[in-house]
């Protein structure tokens, strides 16, 4: 029996945990859940309300004093489900939920391509939008993120851009995950390591492959463009992404901090103005 895990991490976003939580009891009820909780006490009892007769199990990690440590939150994750006998393991943002044939769609094409890392277009609600009641009514609100590849249901891109991996939807095998070998756990707080995860799978001549029918959808949150608030978590992990790999992620970030003199960058130092 082949068995598909989905691995989401979360701290607040309770309502969105629950919509999460509630379509998945519908579309696919006997996929196992593991949910990361990071020092949120209350995630136990949204999970507990909200998964219908789904197994789902919840972990805890303490935050780091830098901030979120999310590549560690979804390490923990994935080990354990796969030692609990995954075939197949669904890395699943809290903010997200998925489109009914989005697990069937990630399984049909782990057996069809090997080793990969295979991602799902992502459609971004829009405010006013409340996920239905049924995970089959979300294909009418479909309008995928136009820089990442939408294939048509049924279809797999193979050969896809290792930049553009997303840790919201996504799924790898046992295989593949020994390959790549895991998130960099120097990554803490906002940015960084899930460019950095895609490029180890490049480095480990893994491919990136897009799963059309794969769908999940983003419910709404407020962000802003550049993302401020995460300044000092995006300079610590756009430095550590450059040792590691000697060229800038998040560029268009970096270069809006400058102009905005938040940041001195030059394409070679990258530091914090004033701090």
């Amino acid at each position: 029996m082949h068995e598909t895990c989905i691995v989401t991490v979360v701290q607040g976003r309770h309502t969105h945990l629950a919509h999460q939580l509630r379509l998945l009891s519908h579309s696919d009820p006997h996929s196992p859940h593991i949910v990361v909780a990071i020092d949120d006490r209350t995630v136990a009892r949204v999970v507990e309300a909200h998964r219908g007769h789904r197994s789902v199990d919840v972990l805890s990690l303490s935050s780091h004093e830098l901030g979120l440590p999310l590549a560690a939150a979804r390490n923990m994750g994935v080990r354990h489900a796969l030692a609990r006998g995954a075939d197949l393991v669904v890395l699943l943002d809290v903010d997200c939920v998925l489109g009914s044939d989005a697990l069937a769609r990630y399984a049909e094409a782990a057996r069809e391509c090997g080793p990969a890392l295979l991602c799902g277009p992502v459609t971004y609600l829009p405010r006013w939008v409340v996920p239905p009641t049924r995970p089959a009514w979300l294909s009418e609100l479909r309008d995928p993120h136009p820089a990442r590849p939408a294939p048509r249901h049924g279809e797999l891109h193979s050969g896809g851009d290792h930049n553009l991996f997303w840790s919201l939807s996504a799924a790898l095998t046992p295989a593949t995950w020994a390959r790549v070998g895991g998130f960099c756990e120097e990554y803490v707080g906002y940015g960084g390591e899930d460019t950095d995860f895609g490029w180890m799978a490049w480095a480990a001549g893994v491919d990136l492959v897009w799963v059309g029918g794969a769908d999940a959808y983003h419910q709404h949150h407020c962000v802003s463009s550049p993302p401020v608030e995460h300044l000092e978590a995006i300079i610590r992990n756009a430095n550590i992404f450059y040792r590691r790999w000697g060229q800038w992620p998040m560029i268009g970030w970096l270069e809006d901090f400058a102009d905005r003199g938040l940041v001195r960058f030059d394409g070679y130092l990258l530091e914090a103005i004033g701090r």
